[in-house]
């Protein structure tokens, strides 16, 4: 063999594995085209995927008007739907006002968190201070120097609306009066609640204490899905005796309507009448906030005409649920080729009474998904529409983590995203 041959077949035998690593990821390249592609993208933003098992749009009825809501006297209301957070009817809802004992909503709120964290329990014994003992309007009737459970206590707070429990509370789990009023302010910030400040637990009448209808709204909801145990057990119970003193609950609509299952009143001269109160039907929870009425009858009327127009003209529609796998679209660069996706949290939408049958639903996906992802990682919007309205969008995100794949696969889809 010459020289000139010998080196034409070293040459040869030198290219054979890189022309067979060159045609083997052609061949993956083109094999795998076929089967992801309906997966890629056809525009460089967003691609149409189809949601399985979509609510039914056959024959939709046009969106009737819903009736104007009720006109109440109240200085501020809010109506809330608690399953969207979304507001039904609201007036001056965003005004700071003065709110009395609906402030015991914040110092159960934080008793709730303790008792839940295991930083206290419900047979823990408080001794009164004379600080507690010597609160003045509502009263639980506790004594100075004797020791209540937490327990009782809390029924004092809230059957009784007792400031003297309240304050007594406050003592306990902050450690002193100051302190815990601190990690209410700091609470209410966290919850979102930028018109209200705290200057004590009771809700007595001092400069600069305030809070408005659609923070109240807030954190009733709040604390209803936090902490629905403690909420059933206390607010809904209807009379408390202690001391020999029995008190019935000043939550009248308790006693009126069997849906309502708690709230919490308050009336000063500056503050006027007020009542958050929150019930169910079928299902659907609704809160309504009344402050500044000009007595215990028009709080009550007014809470319960705002509840009755929420229920008869409203409802609400599960769309999906949470980690329900809505789609697998294809990735590139993963150790798997596709992803479960979904939604993070269960989404319900309010609607006009019958008006379900016409919510559509529609997902987007991003282009050209590409490994690691990690759990809850957004990849795509969901959008939900009554007729031609969008009422909800969320973000579509990765059920399951997908690491980086390993070199070839990462090499072989990096070709696979040039076509």
């Amino acid at each position: 063999m010459s020289n000139k041959q010998k080196i034409m077949s070293k040459h040869n035998h030198s290219a054979a594995p890189v022309l067979r690593i060159f045609l083997a990821a052609t061949l993956a390249v083109t094999s795998l085209s076929v089967w992801a592609a309906p997966a890629v993208l056809a525009t460089p933003v967003q691609n149409s995927v189809p949601t399985p098992n979509p609510v039914p749009t056959l024959n939709p009825k046009a969106v009737m008007p819903v009736p104007g809501a009720p006109v109440l006297s109240a200085r501020s209301y809010v109506l809330m739907d608690a399953n969207t957070g979304q507001i039904i009817v609201d007036k001056n809802a965003d005004q700071p006002v003065p709110p009395a004992s609906i402030t015991k909503l914040m110092t159960s709120y934080l008793v709730f968190s303790a008792l839940k964290s295991g930083d206290i329990h419900m047979n823990d014994m408080v001794t009164i201070s004379k600080n507690a003992w010597q609160m003045q309007g509502s009263k639980m009737f506790i004594e100075v120097g004797k020791q209540v459970s937490v327990e009782n206590l809390l029924r004092g707070m809230i059957v009784q609306s007792g400031n003297d429990a309240a304050t007594a509370l406050a003592e306990y789990v902050g450690g002193n009066q100051e302190s815990f009023v601190a990690q209410m302010n700091a609470t209410a910030k966290k919850l979102g609640m930028v018109n209200t400040h705290y200057e004590d637990p009771t809700g007595w009448p001092a400069d600069g204490h305030v809070m408005s209808a659609r923070d109240i709204s807030l954190l009733f909801n709040d604390l209803v899905r936090k902490f629905p145990d403690y909420y059933h057990e206390f607010f809904r119970q209807k009379e408390f005796t202690w001391n020999g003193i029995k008190q019935l609950n000043r939550e009248k609509l308790l006693f009126r309507d069997n849906w309502i299952d708690g709230g919490k009143t308050g009336h000063t001269e500056e503050a006027g009448f007020c009542l958050a109160t929150s019930g169910q039907q079928n299902g659907m929870r609704l809160i309504a906030v009344v402050l500044g009425t000009d007595s215990d009858d028009a709080r009550n009327n007014e809470a319960e005409a705002l509840m009755n127009y929420g229920f008869r003209f409203f409802e609400n529609v599960p769309v999906r649920k949470a980690d329900e796998v809505l789609a697998t679209p294809v990735i590139f660069k993963g150790v798997e080729g596709s992803v479960p996706v979904g939604l993070a949290q269960d989404l319900v939408v309010l609607v006009p009474k019958d008006q379900g049958k016409n919510v559509s639903v529609s997902m987007t996906m991003n282009p050209k998904l590409i490994a690691p992802f990690t759990v809850n990682q957004p990849v795509g919007k969901l959008t939900v529409k009554l007729g031609d309205k969008v009422i909800a969008e969320r973000d579509v995100v990765t059920l399951k983590a997908v690491p980086e794949g390993g070199f070839f696969k990462k090499m072989i889809d990096s070709v696979r995203l040039w076509f």
